[in-house]
């Protein structure tokens, strides 16, 4: 009878040893039994990236990158995108279940009287210089929160998970709309709660003189779909970002700024401008035929095609590539969408993205959008961080709950000198070529 048990036959000694299977998965501690020697630390794994090994348990979202499948506490993203708000499925992402009316009331009121921040946050954020990058900005502003919610160090206590978590959710657009406004030297706009989460946010970036904003229902709705789409993510770097630095126990408002951090990179949140700027380098449809010969010559990235996960259609892209003709009735047609389109169709009939499941990915149009919509590339990876507060406050609340959950502390393989003896300055030999090429790492 078949069993969920893994035989593993180490060569070295002969021993045979019999590993559980869990989940599809074995622990990694089992493998420690496997030893040459009493004295022998036991096998480790060897995982760069992580991308063979699974960190924890989690009921929020799921995956299937073979088949091109995302859902939220299992629902699929299609019908949330179709038919949610951001704010229901924020709700439903950091509560597991979607909200009858009077939940969503509250949940709602909950998260709009925490829009406003302290006015010293105002003069902590005038304290950028005026070139400042808005990632940069909240990254910083975030963190400094927990300088005026010291009540969010009780991380263990429910009720002040819930505060924080509405006043993340609340009050990071109006950080992000304040270090828009501060990069444009225009006067910052308050929060006004009679409007949508989204509805509101377009008022704090673009209002000007008219006493009430009124946003464009086209592009609000827009905005809401792809706030729904960046909501959350299993396992990626930032998500993995807010769960090791929230694993030493900290407050949630310094592991929500680690993970701002580690989006702000471009092979994450900057990915879309990395896609818009291979777009405007290639210029017109007619060049495209000869930059898809240079992608496959190694000449250059086919940037937002592929996922470390995905190895079929992103099923965000497809949303985004619908809502795009949508916002373009309004602000008018970008001219790099028909770029995009003909990449996408030929790199789509080529064998060379085919065979190694290239597939345009969330960033492929979603620049294209936000560019039309107005916001400058600085303000893309600040537009990804927005909604994926809710994702990260959720995944960070079910880590502290956790309790198979430590300290994170990765081993790592010891590659470097053996022991050596420490010896006076003057005594020292010249560097060798190859000490100047260890020391030129650094």
């Amino acid at each position: 009878m078949p069993k969920d048990t893994l035989t593993i036959v180490d060569n070295r000694t002969g021993k045979q040893y019999e590993v559980p299977i869990e989940l599809g998965t074995i622990n990694a501690m089992d493998l420690r039994q496997i030893k040459t020697a009493a004295d022998d630390f036991g096998l480790m794994t060897y995982d760069p990236a992580f991308t063979n090994t699974a960190s924890c348990k989690s009921r929020i979202t799921y995956i299937d990158g073979d088949q091109g499948v995302l859902r939220y506490r299992g629902y699929p993203i299609e019908e949330l995108a179709e038919k949610s708000t951001y704010l229901e499925t924020a709700y439903l992402i950091v509560k597991g279940e979607l909200p009858n009316r009077a939940h969503m009331e509250m949940w709602t009121h909950n998260t709009k009287i925490h829009t406003m921040v302290h006015e010293n946050i105002k003069k902590f954020i005038d304290g950028f210089r005026y070139d400042a990058h808005p990632m940069g900005m909240l990254v910083g502003t975030v963190g400094a929160l927990s300088t005026f919610y010291p009540d969010a160090k009780n991380i263990f206590d429910l009720e002040s998970r819930r505060v924080q978590t509405r006043r993340l959710i609340g009050k990071v657009p109006t950080i992000a709309a304040f270090a828009y406004r501060h990069s444009r030297g225009l006067p910052y706009v308050y929060p006004d709660n009679e409007l949508s989460y989204t509805g509101n946010f377009l008022a704090m970036l673009f209002k000007m003189t008219e006493l009430v904003y009124k946003p464009n229902p086209v592009l609000e709705r827009a905005l809401d779909v792809l706030f729904i789409l960046h909501a959350d993510h299993e396992q990626n770097c930032s998500t993995n970002a807010v769960r090791s630095v929230g694993s030493s126990q900290v407050d949630p408002y310094s592991a929500v700024a680690a993970a701002s951090a580690a989006l702000y990179g471009p092979l994450h949140g900057g990915a879309n401008e990395a896609v818009i700027r291979m777009l405007l380098e290639i210029g017109s449809v007619a060049n495209v035929p000869a930059a898809i010969q240079k992608f496959k010559a190694g000449e250059g990235r086919l940037m937002g095609f592929g996922h470390r996960v995905y190895k079929n259609y992103d099923p965000r892209a497809k949303i985004i590539k619908r809502i795009a003709d949508e916002v373009f009735v309004v602000t008018g047609k970008n001219p790099l969408i028909d770029i995009a389109v003909e990449l996408e169709r030929i790199a789509l009939q080529d064998d060379y993205f085919v065979k190694r499941k290239l597939y345009p990915n969330v960033d492929f149009y979603s620049g294209i959008i936000y560019q039309a919509m107005g916001f400058p590339m600085t303000m893309f990876p600040v537009l990804f961080a927005i909604p994926r507060t809710a994702g990260w406050i959720a995944q960070w609340a079910e880590m502290v709950r956790d309790p198979e959950q430590k300290i994170a502390r990765p081993r790592q393989i010891y590659i470097g000198e053996g022991v050596r003896r420490w010896v006076p300055i003057e005594q020292r030999p010249e560097p060798s070529s190859r000490e100047d090429a260890v020391t030129q790492q650094i």
